[in-house]
């Protein structure tokens, strides 16, 4: 009897288990369907898995396809699978998943013998990479447990997408380009390599592999940098893997393990690369152009530079612009010395302080100490009290104790400069030096700034002399005081006796000036400036000839740009065209053109300028620097020497430079050393070395184009006699 009521009790619960086992599978099969059609949370479309949501670094790429820089939120930049080192992939699946290869997504031996792994010691978590790579696309790691099983599910529905839709090594190559890091905004494999070993994925070492690989167990855990024990004993573990599935031999492994880890710690930011103020100014210009023109996303929302992976194309030379960056920084040392020198025992500031107020309340510090309610004679105590900062030098930053109203003293005594060189013909601008430092002097002065212009616009008005005056650059001119409707302009070392227009220029004569524009009208000389590309207010007002009028050197590059490329102005381009991330072109840019000036009186402007090197203001080019090659120019001082210019063209390039303080009141006391062929001149002089110098430019040596058929207009004033010249004393005087 009781026999018989214990095989019933077996059969009952043999039944009740099995009933338990199909309802477990019944409810399981159930939840997992019940997820595949989200009921627990949307899941991706097939759409989004061919277009997987991630934050992606938009890359700025120069014409010489060198990164210049990125914009992003998560530094994050993709690579393809042949770009990545074999190293890294052998890595990632002897550590994180030795079954890749062989799975469809769900490794389920690997996720029922889990426990076996780790108590063998091979520790590995249960997640394949695809999972892995489901949580880095579609969401982040639920803390509650309950949802973070459903979440599980989830990974496990997405797994299967991915491995349908996608090869192993797209796979492979999705995950190491989502995954991250930890810190120094350091995410996907690519910038990880830049930031830990400043190197590409494809050059990564098996043991510089291991430690990237190995800091995926625990980004923080195992920062090499933060725990550098614990991240060589990881390499060393994800060595000894490797070995074990046979991509390392015995002797390899024993001989990376033996190795220092090796840093090359490069850390980015938003103001490293090359070229940081034309990526400032990139990007608020892609951004407006966007929005004007209703570029979006095939869903209709706006493109975001900072996370959807854009590739921009730049005219931007890489190797021209680091010439300029470095002519810059080189004389500016110097330049800055002889500044400094002039206020040795003075205040510079005893009738300025109002610069000094300005100064603070435009600063950071006091719109932070405003905002937290902060009175007047608070922040005034705040910018007396000595602080630790770091301050810029030329001989780098000097981290310093000093009273924050003392540090907008120093800056305002700091010489900016900017530079931008253009080729005239196709208007590509190929160097963009917005300013001496962008970490610490943010605004941009090549296209954001303006300054005035000085005697870089003496060329407007012998341009409409020419053109439309029928003026002979060879006309000769009383070099005297002339008035023009009550305004009389002063002279600096005016020349004596009569001199030609020729002459006139390259000795920057602001007598001659006026009196041409007393003949051709302030009318035709703003007019032909407008035409030439100065988008800034130009006054009608006699005294534009000499350079009153603001500008800014993006400008005034462009207008130079129209005299050698035969009277036709080339709007300065920089922008070539912006791709997604699939490659697909979303934008392109052309440049506009306009005739400005006939092709003679472009290419008579074009000697004249040359002269100007030759004999005139910027001859320093030829004894100082040896550069004999044909080139033009025009020096430009403004009042008080408060800005210098120089305006330099060549066959190929037109390159403008200028140089000056933040506040115009604070400047050179000695034309001598303001004027702009001691303050700007030489910085384009470096910098044409330099391009002369990389024979892969080839830029040309030769000389201007004329126009077809030559030109009409005698250039050679030597051909007239010395007494209808009325040049005969000044020759004598000049040494001619």
């Amino acid at each position: 009897m009781n026999n018989k009521l214990s095989q019933q009790d077996i059969s009952r619960y043999t039944i009740s288990f099995w009933k338990w086992v199909i309802g477990l599978i019944a409810f399981g099969a159930i939840l997992i369907f019940s997820i595949g059609l989200g009921l627990f949370g949307q899941l991706p479309s097939f759409r989004d898995l061919e277009n997987p949501k991630s934050n992606l670094a938009s890359e700025v790429i120069s014409d010489d396809n060198v990164v210049l820089g990125t914009y992003y939120v998560q530094n994050r930049s993709n690579v393809r699978y042949d770009q990545i080192s074999p190293n890294v992939i052998n890595a990632l699946v002897a550590t994180e998943d030795i079954r890749f290869y062989n799975h469809s997504g769900i490794d389920f031996k690997r996720t029922f013998t889990i426990i076996f792994y780790n108590l063998s010691g091979r520790k590995q978590g249960a997640s394949t990479i695809t999972q892995q790579l489901a949580l880095n696309l579609f969401s982040e790691r639920a803390k509650n447990p309950v949802k973070r099983f459903i979440q599980k599910l989830q990974e496990w529905i997405i797994a299967v997408k991915l491995e349908r839709n996608y090869t192993k090594e797209e796979i492979i190559t999705m995950y190491l380009n989502t995954v991250d890091f930890g810190s120094y905004n350091t995410f996907g494999i690519k910038s990880a390599a830049r930031t830990y070993f400043d190197t590409t994925p494809d050059k990564l070492a098996p043991q510089q592999a291991a430690i990237l690989v190995g800091m995926l167990k625990g980004p923080s855990f195992y920062n090499p940098l933060r725990n550098p024990e614990r991240a060589l004993i990881r390499r060393n573990t994800v060595l000894n893997n490797m070995n074990k599935e046979n991509y390392l031999s015995d002797e390899e492994v024993q001989r990376l393990k033996d190795l220092p880890m090796g840093l090359k710690f490069n850390p980015s930011d938003h103001n490293e690369g090359s070229a940081p103020y034309f990526r400032a100014v990139l990007k608020k210009d892609i951004q407006k152009t966007f929005e004007e023109n209703s570029i979006t996303k095939a869903d209709g929302t706006p493109y975001d530079l900072d996370r959807d992976g854009l590739k921009i194309y730049t005219t931007i030379n890489s190797r021209m612009q680091t010439y300029a960056e470095r002519a810059q920084r080189d004389y500016l040392k110097d330049l800055q010395r002889q500044f400094n020198a002039q206020f040795r025992g003075k205040n510079p500031f005893k009738d300025y302080q109002q610069l000094i107020d300005q100064g603070m309340k435009r600063s950071e510090r006091y719109q932070q100490l405003k905002a937290e309610g902060k009175s007047a004679d608070e922040i005034k105590e705040d910018f007396n009290k000595p602080v630790k900062m770091s301050i810029f030098s030329w001989k780098g930053d000097i981290d310093t104790l000093m009273r924050p109203i003392d540090s907008i003293r120093y800056y305002k005594l700091m010489l900016r400069n900017a530079l931008m060189s253009m080729e005239p013909q196709t208007g590509y601008v190929r160097a963009w030096v917005g300013g001496t430092n962008f970490e610490h002097f943010k605004y941009d002065q090549v296209k954001s700034g303006t300054r005035q212009v000085g005697s870089t616009a003496k060329p407007f008005t012998y341009a409409v002399a020419i053109g439309s005056g029928g003026y002979s650059p060879c006309y000769s001119v009383a070099n005297e005081p002339v008035t023009i409707e009550g305004w009389t302009p002063r002279a600096y070392k005016p020349l004596p006796g009569y001199l030609t227009l020729k002459t006139a220029l390259a000795h920057s004569q602001n007598y001659i000036t006026a009196y041409m524009m007393k003949q051709v009208g302030e009318t035709a000389v703003a007019t032909l400036i407008k035409n030439m590309g100065i988008t800034s207010k130009i006054p009608v007002v006699p005294s534009i000839c000499l350079g009153t009028f603001d500008a800014s050197v993006y400008d005034m590059t462009g207008a130079y740009s129209t005299f050698v490329n035969l009277g036709v102005w080339t709007e300065p381009l920089y922008l070539l065209r912006i791709e997604d991330k699939n490659g697909n072109v979303i934008y392109e840019r052309k440049p506009r053109i306009k005739v400005a000036l006939n092709p003679q009186t472009a290419y008579v402007m074009t000697n004249m300028l040359k002269a100007v090197v030759t004999e005139g203001t910027g001859r320093r080019l030829r004894g100082r620097y040896n550069l004999n090659n044909p080139i033009g120019g025009k020096t430009g001082t403004t009042q008080n020497n408060s800005d210098g210019w120089f305006m330099g063209i060549t066959p190929q390039l037109v390159t403008g430079v200028w140089t000056g303080a933040e506040d115009r009141a604070i400047h050179f006391a000695s034309t001598d050393q303001g004027e702009g062929a001691n303050s700007a001149l030489p910085i384009f002089a470096l910098y044409m070395k330099s391009v002369y110098a990389d024979k892969t430019l080839n830029y040309s040596k030769g000389d201007f184009e004329a126009p077809k058929g030559g030109t009409t207009i005698t250039l050679d004033c030597g051909a007239y006699s010395k007494q209808e010249s009325g040049e005969t004393e000044l020759d004598e005087k000049l040494g001619f």
